[in-house]
C-alpha cells in the first residue's frame, strides 16, 4: 500500500469512528455486522464488560470487609462506563487468561493494571499509556542487605519468585537467567512465597511494591535507585477492533487533560516511574 492509500485509510478509520460514536442506539442496532465494533455493541447492550483479576492492590482488589471490587482500575472502569452512558459489569479473570478472555469476547476491555509487553502485543491491542511502571526486587528486611546490585539478584544463589502470566515472568526469564526461579500460579501470589521464606526475592513493580511494604512491614523494596524495565501502563482491548481502540485512546487523552488520572493517582498513592 502506498503513502496516499495509507493516509486515505487512516482518514477513513477516524471518520468512521466519529460517525459510530454519534449514532443513536437505534442506528447502532441497524449497523452491518461487518463494521460493528465494541463501541457500538457496548452502547446497544447498555453494558461495559471489564475483565479484572481482583488481586492487584491498589489497581483491582477485593475490599476485605465488603468483598466488593475496589481500586484505581475499578474507578477507571466506572468512569468509562459513566461517560458511555452504560452500566459496568466486572468479569473475573486471571493473569494467564487475560488475552484468551479478550479473544473469546468475554469482556470488552481489561481494567486490572496491565503493562505493555511484546508478547501481549502479538495477540491484543493496547491503548496509549496513562502512566509508567518499573520493576525492582522485593525482599524481607532481614535479608535485604544481601542485594546491593542487580547482579546479586541474578545469581545461582538467589531464588526469585514470580506469578505466571505477568510481565514479571518475562522479565525474570530474560533479565535474570542465572537465578533460580519459583513459578507461582494464581490465586497464590508471589509475595506470599516471600513471606513464607520459600524465595529470596520477588520481582515487583513500583505500583504494587509501594502498597505491599505498607501492608507487610517486614518486606522492603531494594535497588530503588536503579529500577528496571520502565514500561507503559495501558488498558487492553481486542486486537481486531480499531474503532473501539480509537475511542479508548481518545478517552484516555480527554481524561488526562481533565486531571482525572492525576486525581486518581493521588487517591491511591500510586508510585509511578518518571523516567
Amino acid at each position: 500500500m502506498d503513502r496516499r492509500s495509507l493516509l486515505t485509510a487512516g482518514a477513513g478509520l477516524a471518520a468512521g469512528s466519529a460517525l459510530v460514536a454519534a449514532q443513536s442506539p437505534e442506528a447502532l442496532a441497524q449497523a452491518p455486522a461487518a463494521i460493528r465494533s465494541r463501541l457500538q455493541t457496548v452502547q446497544q447492550n447498555g453494558t461495559l464488560r471489564c475483565g479484572t483479576t481482583g488481586d492487584f492492590n491498589p489497581m483491582s482488589f477485593r475490599d476485605p470487609t465488603t468483598r466488593e471490587l475496589r481500586g484505581h482500575q475499578i474507578d477507571c472502569a466506572n468512569r468509562l462506563a459513566a461517560d458511555l452512558g452504560v452500566k459496568v459489569e466486572f468479569v473475573p479473570t486471571t493473569w494467564p487468561t487475560l488475552i484468551s478472555g479478550l479473544t473469546a469476547n468475554q469482556y470488552d476491555i481489561v481494567t486490572t493494571g496491565t503493562s505493555m509487553s511484546v508478547a501481549r502485543m502479538k495477540a491484543s491491542a493496547f491503548t496509549i499509556p496513562w502512566g509508567r511502571n518499573a520493576f525492582l526486587p522485593l525482599a524481607r528486611k532481614d535479608a535485604a542487605a544481601k542485594f546491593k546490585t542487580w547482579d546479586d539478584v541474578n545469581s545461582p544463589n538467589t531464588t526469585v519468585g514470580f506469578n505466571l502470566g505477568t510481565t514479571m515472568e518475562q522479565f525474570v526469564t530474560s533479565e535474570l537467567p542465572k537465578a533460580k526461579v519459583r513459578r507461582v500460579e494464581s490465586p497464590v501470589r508471589d509475595f506470599q512465597e516471600l513471606l513464607a521464606g520459600r524465595v529470596d526475592v520477588t520481582i515487583t513493580s513500583l505500583v504494587e511494591g509501594s502498597q505491599l511494604v505498607v501492608e507487610h512491614p517486614n518486606l522492603t523494596m531494594v535497588l530503588q535507585d536503579t529500577p528496571k524495565n520502565s514500561i507503559p501502563l495501558c488498558f487492553m482491548s481486542a486486537i481486531d477492533d480499531l474503532v473501539w481502540l480509537n475511542f479508548l485512546n481518545n478517552w484516555v487523552i480527554l481524561r488526562q487533560a481533565s486531571g482525572f488520572f492525576d486525581e486518581l493517582n493521588d487517591k491511591y498513592k500510586l508510585v509511578l516511574h518518571k523516567g
